[in-house]
């Protein structure tokens, strides 16, 4: 079941948007067999110039659901955001089948904990190394094929994704060339 930790930046989050908002993003429950526990962190946020941004991120085992829109009504842009989620969810689950039935009576490696893939966390107390670096992140590998780091790197809506390679135990980045193809690299 989904928890929902609904916030507001320049808005007051109402009770009407919160049911409105816990409504729609629901529906992607819909393409679980058992639905998870996972909360889905949804963050509003209102400009000057009369536009809303909605971002949604539901951190589930394996997978990282993410989507932003921008549209002038808020409503608007949470039946946006919920549109790109299915989608999201529909390319994944026909990723994994195809998957399956191409290791048919092959056992499928799964990631050995439950934390998400590459689940990002944002070094808090990082300093200031130089001038070039202003953020610092700390990443988990997690073991997968290259496939499934394009899938995930597409779906967070990155240019490159770090991951464990699952047949080699190396690490490796996949990323997106200029030509909108994908590359490897993969270390020894």
């Amino acid at each position: 079941m989904l928890r929902y930790n609904v916030r507001g930046e320049n808005i007051e989050v109402t009770q009407a948007i919160r049911e409105y908002v816990e409504k729609k993003v629901g529906k992607i429950e819909k393409y679980f067999n058992d639905v998870p526990e996972a909360n889905a962190h949804v963050n509003l946020k209102t400009y000057s110039d009369k536009t809303a941004k909605v971002e949604v991120t539901i951190p589930l085992p394996y997978v990282v659901l993410r989507a932003e829109e921008t549209s002038p009504d808020l409503y608007g842009s949470v039946d946006l955001v919920v549109d790109k989620l299915e989608r999201q969810m529909r390319k994944y689950k026909t990723k994994i089948n195809r998957k399956n039935r191409r290791t048919q009576g092959v056992e499928v490696p799964q990631p050995v904990d439950q934390d998400l893939w590459a689940d990002l966390k944002e070094d808090d107390e990082s300093e200031e190394l130089g001038a070039s670096i202003v953020r610092t992140k700390r990443l988990s590998l997690k073991p997968m094929d290259a496939e499934e780091a394009v899938l995930q790197m597409d779906m967070l809506g990155h240019n490159f994704f770090i991951f464990e390679d699952a047949d080699t135990n190396g690490t490796s980045i996949v990323y997106r060339r200029k030509d909108g193809k994908y590359g490897l690299i993969e270390t020894d």
